[in-house]
């Protein structure tokens, strides 16, 4: 897969936010020159080096859209423990750094997120009116589902009884799920959540048909309840979009173009 022509008249740098536990959160602003800004947001145990992640920052470079693409707290770079579940903790990380850009005099106009940042993203618009264009990409709409997997039949007898959950792989220690962050994820209702988008919040959902990490229903339960909702479904696109990544900058970036034009487009008297 190429990536997009850089444009030289962008560049790239480190940039260092707070959230509202004082925990450095590490990012990296790629500075097209505009005043407005999209914020990128990584998946479950990812960060923004990921593919999808690190592609959508250069493509919107490549369009003259400025972007910023950081690690939530505990994963990558950023200060904190990873958590299991810890949607609306996301949801604040996410926060403060729209409040950091705003402070800087930026406009934040869209966020962007992948997977279980795709349901960040919502979350988000949910609760803040301020961000007017969301992108889920990969989003899952039950968080009931997908534990199974993950931890096995009996987790919920388990972690009943020791506390925890202790997930491995290939006998390598991967994280730890406590009976807390477990219910944090379990009681975490993406459809009534979504419920409460605003009409005026145009949201995008692009999902791959192959996903067999997040079953492609997902993508159409949220249409069928997000008011101002544009669906698209990429034929043959596994979870990560990994054979699929100019098709999914494009229609991320065309849909983002779009909204901006509408916010710049004159108001009827």
């Amino acid at each position: 897969m190429s990536l997009p022509e850089q444009n030289p008249s962008t560049h790239q740098k480190k940039v260092v936010v707070a959230n509202k536990h004082g925990e450095k959160l590490m990012g990296i602003l790629h500075e097209s020159g505009t005043t407005d800004i999209v914020i990128l947001c990584h998946g479950f145990r990812s960060s923004k080096e990921t593919e999808a992640i690190a592609n959508l920052a250069a493509a919107l470079e490549n369009a003259g859209i400025s972007s910023f693409r950081f690690d939530f707290a505990g994963n990558g770079e950023s200060e904190g423990s990873f958590q299991y579940g810890n949607y609306w903790g996301e949801v604040e990380d996410l926060h403060a750094v729209a409040q950091h850009f705003c402070g800087e005099k930026r406009a934040v106009k869209a966020i962007v997120g992948h997977s279980k940042g795709g349901g960040v993203v919502l979350l988000y618009a949910s609760r803040y009116r301020d961000i007017k264009t969301v992108v889920n990409l990969s989003g899952r709409y039950d968080l009931k589902t997908g534990v199974e997997e993950r931890l096995g039949k009996d987790f919920m007898e388990r972690v009943k009884k020791d506390g925890f959950i202790d997930v491995h792989k290939s006998g390598s220690f991967l994280f730890r799920v406590t009976e807390q962050s477990l219910m944090d994820r379990l009681n975490t209702n993406m459809h009534e959540a979504c419920l409460q988008i605003d009409k005026g919040c145009r949201v995008l959902t692009v999902h791959g048909s192959a996903d067999d990490i997040v079953g492609v229903e997902s993508a159409h339960e949220f249409a069928k309840i997000i008011p101002n909702h544009k669906l698209h479904i990429i034929e043959g696109a596994d979870h990560p979009f990994t054979q699929h990544q100019d098709e999914l900058a494009s229609v991320v970036v065309n849909f983002i173009k779009e909204s901006f034009d509408q916010d710049k487009a004159p108001t009827s008297t």
